[in-house]
């Protein structure tokens, strides 16, 4: 067996064994990593520790420091208020509020699952008490989630974009979000329209004697948003799940009433905090400084400015999530220094046209990412399609973008981590249905998503 095959099959290994066993797949990629490098490719532990990420280890960092300040301070729990305030008293906005909200989270950011374990109590609470679809609802939290992920301070927006210009290709930040923005929002007024008037079994909803109390519903959801980052395996996010699906989704795990907690105001420290999330923005965007490093500034420079509020932030970095891109494109770029890269790329290019191959590719990130993590195929398929990106035959910017949305919006589905949070944190008399639906709507987007995308943005393109 050659050294390529075997660094292929370890790496398609690391995903199966982390999907199916509660460790952290950066982990069981670095313990790779180094077995294979000494073993089989012969390398010595230096240059196996010279593909770490440094850049995304500082990004990652960074900007989930950054948020975790923002939690502390209630800066996001001052979003979650002003995005339920929006919709007043209208029932039928409440998805939408919660498409918001959970796509504001990860923009800043969160790390999805933290923010769908944070709206997925309260927007499914909101789905029983005002007889909202609850498909709908979760759906329109996890899609929202996603999108907001790929912002250029989103973390998987860091990923890709981190990824693309390590590979030697220009990055392109905006076009990445707004697609997956736009894709997001294509989905969920689809959703909206079919699922919006029909309850679990297709029928009509009776929306008789329904009405929304809001403002209690708001302290809820403003008790969730400052609850620590949750991050782990899927099975330990959904034990975590049930645990708040019974206490309500409020702030602490027991059985405690949000109701008296104050409406959050845009005092000084919240407002300093928006306006550095802003500004972190404007010169990442505008003036193309690195985002790792000026998301570090403005944690720093919070820090020191109100000192009481950054206390345990930085535990509440998401360390897991940083430890498993790390792990994962350590591996990678192993196997890109061994020239394995090249030649799967090469063979991956000879399997057809260059637009089969794409398709094939787009496949595979879908199909991976219903069941695995979306983080680790961001960080591997990207580099697996430069050899025939190189070629010139498919665009970068569709390839990227096509593969990107192919990866995550399946992540509905029950068998991946917000699938799952969502499930756990429903009914449990509806629980049973909400899984078969989203298993459903997952499957049916690992079929057509790839197909949509590859139509719209590498054939049109190419």
């Amino acid at each position: 067996m050659s050294a390529d095959l075997i660094g292929l099959l370890v790496l398609a290994a690391v995903f199966l064994v982390a999907t199916v066993r509660p460790v952290n797949m950066g982990a069981l990629a670095l313990v790779a990593a180094f077995v294979v490098g000494t073993t089989v490719f012969d390398v010595e532990v230096a240059d196996v520790l010279g593909g770490f990420p440094a850049s995304l280890f500082v990004i990652l960092v960074g900007v989930t420091y950054l948020f975790a300040l923002a939690k502390n301070n209630g800066t996001v729990d001052w979003i979650v208020h002003a995005a339920v305030r929006l919709v007043g008293g209208r029932v039928s906005l409440i998805p939408w509020a919660m498409f918001l909200v959970a796509g504001a989270i990860t923009a800043i950011g969160a790390v999805t699952p933290a923010a769908v374990a944070i709206i997925a109590p309260v927007a499914m609470s909101f789905a029983v008490r005002n007889r909202i679809n609850p498909v709908l609802m979760g759906f329109m939290v996890v899609q929202g989630a996603t999108a907001g992920s790929f912002s250029p301070i989103g973390v998987f927006g860091v990923i890709t974009n981190g990824v693309v210009a390590d590979n030697d290709f220009d990055a392109f930040p905006l076009r990445l979000f707004l697609g997956s923005l736009v894709t997001a929002l294509v989905m969920c007024v689809i959703a909206y329209v079919v699922l919006r008037n029909r309850d679990l079994d297709g029928g009509r909803l009776d929306r008789e004697a329904v009405g929304a109390d809001l403002s209690s519903a708001a302290m809820a959801a403003s008790g969730a948003a400052t609850r620590t980052p949750v991050t782990g395996t899927p099975d330990a996010l959904v034990e975590r799940g049930e645990r708040l699906r019974r206490s309500g989704g409020r702030g602490g795990e027991a059985d405690t009433t949000a109701d008296d907690a104050p409406t959050p105001t845009l005092d000084l420290q919240r407002s300093l905090t928006l306006a550095g999330l802003v500004l972190l923005a404007v010169l990442a965007l505008a003036f193309g400084l690195d985002v790792g490093f000026t998301a570090l500034a403005v944690a720093v420079v919070l820090t020191l400015v109100f000192p009481a509020s950054a206390k345990g932030a930085v535990d509440k970095v998401s360390w897991g999530t940083v430890l498993l891109i790390g792990g994962i494109v350590t591996y990678v770029a192993l196997l890109d220094e061994q020239g394995t890269i090249d030649r799967f790329g090469d063979a991956v290019a000879g399997f057809g046209t260059p637009l089969l191959a794409a398709l094939v590719i787009c496949f595979i990130g879908a199909l991976v990412s219903a069941f695995a993590s979306t983080t680790g195929i961001l960080g591997t398929l990207i580099p697996l399609s430069v050899p025939f990106l190189l070629a010139g035959e498919i665009g970068t910017v569709g390839l990227v973008v096509a593969l990107a949305i192919s990866s995550s919006v399946v992540d509905c589905s029950p068998f991946s981590t917000n699938g799952a949070l969502v499930v756990a944190n429903s009914e449990p008399a509806q629980r049973d249905r909400i899984f078969r639906s989203l298993m459903i709507l997952g499957m049916g987007l690992v079929v057509v998503a790839p197909l949509v995308t590859w139509l719209a943005l590498i054939v049109t393109t190419s």
